[in-house]
């Protein structure tokens, strides 16, 4: 198919129809009617933004959200501000729950509809903001007017990303949000143009788009992410800043294969099939490694917060197992019920010994400082003389096998703050055959993991 066809064919999927449009703007009318009518509740003055992907038209079809902001002037204090907007949260959305960014909103569902009610402070500018989400009405002005004519396309880009496996910003995915994905085909003028852009990328990408110019790049002095796109309200800010290097490539691989050989299913998610136990077991065993996991109970924390604390925590474990020489090959983390450190060893056994290299005879206070120390020890070979002119010992080793390793220093390496009293609470290390057991709940990661793709 050319590439023209197969954007036919994804637009027709992806652009609401009317009778969805309807459905849609007579829910959003309906919120909206609850909201104004909370705030005229309220001791304080507040009004209602309709902001997102609804606001500005570029939602997919079947994939329907609202987002409410209640805007409270700045005199209003934090307490204030969180108690009053969780009473109009309450009233849109009366079956819903509290949720927490950096401070609570009220989320739920309506009519078939996701509804975040989230309040804010009507800040100046979007560079005055007192939270995050102060910024978030600004973006809807920015691109009211600019957007429209290039909303499909937007679907297009979304989509596209989606397939890709690159969409949403936080911070498990760290890929592209709704509000960059506008930005990037507002600044290349369209959806293929983005792509054939992409397709060229070499990070750094900088792009400010009131820069002006087709791909303007941006002079961003001071950001240092390998796609920098500068955020049009906030000169300060990097709207790409969350996108990690290996998603801006994914992004880059993926564009040059749609443009090589355009099909329909690049715009759609591609799930492996899950592993059995047997089959994980077959394929760490046909790699010949040795794979050791940390499985542990998940902290009951919000994702934004969890994966953070997962990947610092994996890097701990990694790192602790390559300065012993184990030679990690890969890794990951999975998490549901459960939460996974999973790290693939290339070494599956050290000697008994290690060496330990100390400074030159030659520097007289250092090396005999060293020779004392070990002289008199009678657990290790040594000190004797290397060819450099360094004296060196043998040291028995703290650990010879990876999960020995962990055992030993798991509570010694950099640990984010909710995993480590989770695993203080209980953990089991996995290795080698056992750690197959883990396609049980993770067979889909675990598929992903041995067969990985770009």
């Amino acid at each position: 198919m050319s590439f023209e066809a197969v954007v036919e064919e994804v637009r027709g999927r992806v652009v609401p129809d009317d009778d969805e449009r309807a459905a849609l703007e007579s829910v959003v009318e309906e919120l909206s009617a609850r909201a104004e009518a909370a705030v005229a509740e309220l001791p304080v003055e507040a009004d209602v933004r309709l902001v997102g992907s609804t606001a500005r038209g570029t939602w997919l079809a079947g994939d329907r959200d609202v987002d409410l902001f209640v805007r409270f002037p700045t005199a209003v204090s934090r307490e204030a501000l969180e108690r009053h907007g969780l009473a109009v949260g309450t009233a849109v959305i009366p079956d819903g729950h509290e949720e927490y960014a950096e401070h609570p909103y009220v989320t739920g569902e309506v009519d078939g509809v996701d509804v975040d009610c989230v309040p804010c402070y009507a800040v100046e500018s979007a560079t005055a903001i007192r939270s995050a989400v102060d910024r978030t009405p600004f973006h809807t002005d920015y691109l009211e007017g600019r957007i429209d004519p290039l909303a499909d396309d937007v679907r297009l880009a979304k989509a596209f990303l989606t397939g890709v496996g690159v969409y949403g910003s936080d911070l498990r995915t760290r890929g592209f949000s709704g509000f960059l994905t506008e930005l990037l085909v507002l600044e290349y003028g369209g959806f293929r143009p983005l792509v054939e852009a992409a397709a060229d990328w070499q990070p750094p990408v900088r792009i400010d788009p009131d820069a002006g110019g087709d791909g303007a790049e941006a002079d961003a002095a001071g950001f240092d992410d390998p796609l920098v796109v500068v955020d049009p309200t906030d000169p300060n800010r990097n709207v790409a800043a969350v996108c990690s290097a290996r998603n801006v490539a994914r992004l880059t691989h993926a564009a040059r294969e749609l443009l090589a050989d355009p099909r329909p299913d690049q715009f759609e998610v591609d799930r492996p099939d899950s592993l059995s136990v047997a089959e994980a077991r077959d394929a760490f065993a046909d790699r010949e490694t040795t794979p050791v996991a940390v499985r542990f109970t998940a902290p009951d924390v919000v994702d934004d917060q969890l994966y953070p604390q997962l990947d610092k925590s994996l890097a701990g474990v990694e790192g602790a197992l390559e300065r012993a020489g184990f030679q990690p090959l890969r890794t990951a983390r999975f998490a549901d019920e459960t939460a996974v450190l999973l790290v693939e060893c290339g070494v599956d056994r050290l000697p008994a010994v290690s060496r330990h290299r100390g400074p030159p005879v030659g520097v007289r206070e250092h090396a005999e400082d060293f020779f004392e120390t070990y002289a008199e020890d009678p657990d290790v070979t040594g000190p004797f003389v290397d060819e450099a002119g360094h004296y060196v010992v043998e040291r028995p080793r703290e650990a010879r096998t990876p999960a020995a390793l962990i055992e030993a220093r798991l509570f010694d390496v950099s640990l984010g703050p909710h995993v480590e009293t989770a695993l203080s609470d209980g953990h089991e290390v996995l290795v080698g055959a056992d750690v197959a057991a883990l396609a049980e709940a993770f067979g889909v990661e675990l598929a992903a993991y041995v067969s990985p793709e770009p």
